[in-house]
């Protein structure tokens, strides 16, 4: 599944394609929303951000188009007059300027007014999302110690979208490397300075992935990890999915873990307690 970076990519393209313009068509499969298209032809599209894994196209009466992508939807964008080439179900189509943004196979959309957006079932449990909202480093650093999270391990808590909205598994494993920390340690046992560096890999591998299209590992490694034949895929990663390799900081092999019933992969020399 997307994670946060992958929802906020698509949200710029959205954004890129649609912001500014006024809609000249609007279709809904969804019987509820479909009463509300006509009333969307000729509103504006202000914005499109992403919050985690959800996405919210603004219009400039106020009201917000929610749809989560959840496993296998997909946003196209294309020509008004050319169907794109796919065997998915149509779900929502946006056009304007003789182009359109059409949502295949998610089933999670609904229209909001913005000032209700804080009762959406699902977004009312996320946390601040670390592209769309700004967050500080020093932020960051004070969410990670508030009560309800000190006293779970890293593990399961960097999955839980209450603390930070739209990390997944692959962010996961690359942020506890990044760290230096093994997913056993819990945020009570963290002295300032293991805070702060936790905090700051929060921040950069997110921001690296959302800027690098998901591409974690730093450069050096990775052209390092190409010259030595590995799959294009592996060489996006500084540990993720590379159990049995050698770590590019130490050389030990990578580990691959169950932790909170997702696989995570660790550096079992550099991630210590």
């Amino acid at each position: 599944m997307p994670e946060g970076p992958e929802i906020r990519r698509a949200a710029d393209r959205l954004h890129e394609q649609l912001a500014g313009k006024r809609l000249e068509s609007v279709w809904f499969a969804f019987p509820e929303l479909a009463t509300e298209a006509d009333s969307l032809v000729e509103r504006v599209v202000t914005a499109v951000d992403s919050w985690g894994k959800a996405l919210l196209i603004r219009f400039d009466d106020g009201r917000v188009l929610y749809s989560h992508n959840q496993l296998y939807g997909v946003w196209k964008l294309h020509d008004a007059e050319r169907e794109p080439d796919t065997q998915r179900s149509l779900r929502v189509r946006l056009t304007a300027e003789g182009r359109s943004a059409s949502l295949y196979s998610a089933s999670d959309v609904s229209l909001w007014p913005a000032e209700k957006l804080d009762e959406h079932p699902f977004l009312s449990r996320l946390g601040p999302d670390l592209l769309t909202h700004g967050v500080t480093l020093e932020q960051a650093m004070a969410r990670l110690a508030e009560p309800q999270f000190v006293r779970h391990r890293l593990g399961g808590l960097l999955l839980d979208q209450t603390l930070f909205a739209g990390i997944g598994n692959y962010l996961r494993s690359e942020i506890l490397f990044f760290a230096g920390l093994p997913p056993t340690t819990r945020v009570a046992d963290l002295d300032a300075e293991r805070l702060k560096r936790l905090a700051e890999a929060i921040l950069g591998v997110i921001r690296q992935a959302y800027e690098q299209a998901g591409v974690t590992s730093r450069a050096e490694w990775a052209a390092k990890a190409r010259r030595q034949g590995e799959s294009r895929r592996l060489c996006r990663f500084a540990v993720f999915e590379r159990d049995g390799l050698p770590c590019h900081v130490c050389g030990t092999l990578i580990e691959r873990l169950m932790v909170a019933s997702r696989r995570l992969y660790r550096c079992p020399q550099c991630q210590f307690d």
